[in-house]
């Protein structure tokens, strides 16, 4: 195997795309707005990025079959325009290979000739939070005035310590490509899977693209998730040394 292999599974036509990445990260917050869009939108495999950069590692289906570690391409019909999301279980290992598989996955965008690109991502606060804020960050600065108006907030200073990853390269690397791109973060604890900054992140998606979907799923498993940190409060007010919620803030 070479170090990265594109492996084509279809080539669809798309209307004007824009590539949406939501991969492992904080809160699982990109990843789980990537996958909403895969259940709620009718999509289709397109293509699969093979590296050997990714963990030396199979899933295995509920059948038993095994898959080796990949990043996936779907076309998604969202309405009037198409998105290509990019998504799979794993980033790359080394800061070369983060480097590499990026530019392969705009490789692939391009070859779609995707008109912009969302990196989707969350945001540690170290403590839970009800209604998360979305903050953004943006290749060029002429991006701003329309996240801006869709509600997302660009802070001084934050995200602390810039933007790690492939959501951090896709705007760099993206940028001297000539390519608009965008990163939309959720606030979120940084200590739980958070479907509510999920949420949020895809309301401000939904108004910059143009496309509507429903959240039902989302909101259930934010019901759940909301559940489970109501436990861990409890048990941490009955545990002498256990982290406060100002300790909290440092996790992430």
């Amino acid at each position: 195997m070479d170090d990265i292999e594109i492996e084509t599974v279809a080539e669809p036509t798309l209307r004007e795309p824009a590539l949406v990445e939501g991969l492992p990260g904080v809160g699982h917050v990109g990843k789980l707005a990537a996958e909403h869009l895969l259940e709620e939108f009718d999509s289709e495999l397109v293509a699969r990025v093979y590296a050997d950069e990714f963990p030396p590692q199979v899933g295995i289906d509920d059948d038993g079959v095994a898959s080796l570690a990949c990043a996936e391409f779907h076309a998604v019909d969202a309405g009037e325009r198409d998105l290509l999301v990019l998504t799979g279980d794993h980033q790359a290992q080394s800061h070369s290979g983060h480097y590499h598989i990026t530019d392969t996955f705009l490789d692939v965008a391009e070859s779609y000739d995707v008109g912009e690109v969302y990196a989707l991502g969350g945001v540690p606060t170290g403590e839970l939070v009800e209604e998360p804020d979305v903050l953004g960050a943006v290749a060029d600065a002429e991006e701003i005035e329309t996240l801006e108006d869709a509600g997302v907030e660009f802070r001084e200073g934050e995200p602390a310590g810039g933007i790690v990853g492939v959501s951090g390269l896709l705007l760099g690397l993206g940028g001297r490509r000539g390519l608009p791109a965008a990163c939309l973060m959720g606030e979120t604890s940084g200590y739980l899977v958070d479907p509510s900054s999920a949420q949020a992140v895809l309301e401000v998606l939904e108004e910059v693209v143009g496309f509507e979907v429903g959240y039902d799923s989302l909101e259930e498993r934010a019901e759940e998730m909301k559940e489970v940190a109501e436990k861990i409060q409890e048990m941490q007010s009955q545990q002498q040394g256990m982290p406060t919620d100002d300790d909290l803030r440092y996790i992430g």
